[in-house]
């Protein structure tokens, strides 16, 4: 099994439980996102192995992709803050990157898992998103949607190396994944309101709260990777990957509050103020995760309030294993 993007954080959870199933695992990331932590406890292990490189160096991923049985594409530009920051990167990185893994790929007939996003549909107002649903993009005017546009180009492009080359590929829309390791480093929301509350800094709301969002378990998603790639049917299809309930931003940053027993205040921030002028968001993101479920069975094993808990249990963790090492540093 080879992960592009294997050292980011959903990449470190699948190549554990990948190894855990006794498959050999090979990871390639440039670490631009990524951390080696998210791989530190794969790297004990003897079937996995890892390159630090691009994705645009081709001889080094062709021998990787010659390898591999299965391609589980998830490297990416993540975050709304670097992709609002950085649009260039992300276009190049998802669009070339995603071209030179399809090309490749395609030479040897090597099954590929893309990794796509909930960010794809836009600004479509539908109370759940279907994967069949119109996409609607903003102006762009606007580098917010420059992320969506980047991933509808992958997949229409895996489509297309399905259709017309066979390539057997299943495209993913990936919906809030969140657990133990993810960074609030690039806007994702749980960490960080996790570090703010457990730090007891204000806790900052981007806008005025209301929009609502589905929050998903990062082993409820590996599991649905795994499934999806082994799962003959499922090639050539699209598939959401999410929660059936949603919360707003307030209401999450409130629960958050509550469940690390913090102190800290809750704080607005304009949208403007933590992005750009004319920042566009989308009110709500709901996935139909209805067509997974019939093929696979699935279903979301952890709610809300569990995967809270388990976040502040690892950011607490995580606090008390640095606080020990300074002492010794100290001593």
């Amino acid at each position: 099994m080879l992960i592009t993007g294997g050292a980011g954080f959903v990449g470190g959870h699948l190549a554990e439980r990948l190894l855990e199933r006794g498959h050999r695992v090979s990871v390639i990331d440039d670490l631009s996102t990524g951390s080696i932590e998210n791989i530190a406890v794969a790297k004990k292990h003897s079937s996995f192995s890892y390159t630090i490189d691009t994705l645009f160096n081709k001889p080094v991923l062709a021998e990787l992709v010659d390898q591999a049985d299965v391609i589980f594409h998830l490297a990416a530009a993540v975050g709304v803050k670097l992709i609002v920051q950085d649009p260039v990167r992300t276009i190049e990185t998802n669009i070339k990157g995603s071209e030179i893994v399809l090309e490749l790929a395609a030479k040897k007939k090597k099954k590929v898992i893309i990794a796509s996003t909930s960010e794809v549909y836009g600004k479509t107002t539908q109370h759940l998103f279907q994967e069949d649903s119109d996409l609607v993009l903003g102006s762009t005017s606007k580098s917010r949607w420059c992320y969506a546009a980047s991933k509808i180009v992958d997949e229409f492009l895996a489509k297309a190396y399905w259709k017309q080359e066979g390539l057997p590929i299943v495209i993913v829309r990936l919906f809030n994944t969140v657990g133990p390791r993810q960074t609030g480093r690039y806007g994702m929301v749980i960490p960080r309101f996790v570090q703010q509350a457990v730090s007891g800094d204000p806790i900052t709301v981007y806008g005025d709260g209301t929009q609502r969002r589905s929050f998903t378990w990062v082993g409820d998603v590996v599991n649905a990777l795994i499934g999806l790639s082994e799962h003959p049917a499922a090639v050539g299809e699209v598939y959401n990957i999410g929660h059936s309930k949603d919360i707003s931003i307030l209401e999450l940053a409130q629960r958050v509050k509550k469940t690390a027993d913090s102190e800290s205040e809750i704080v607005f921030i304009p949208h403007e103020e933590a992005y750009e002028e004319g920042f566009e968001d989308m009110q709500r993101r709901l996935p139909d995760i209805s067509k997974i479920g019939m093929l696979l069975g699935y279903k979301p094993t952890l709610d809300l309030d569990q995967i809270i808990e388990r976040v502040i249990a690892h950011y607490r963790l995580k606090q008390e294993s640095g606080a020990l090492i300074e002492t010794r540093a100290q001593l």
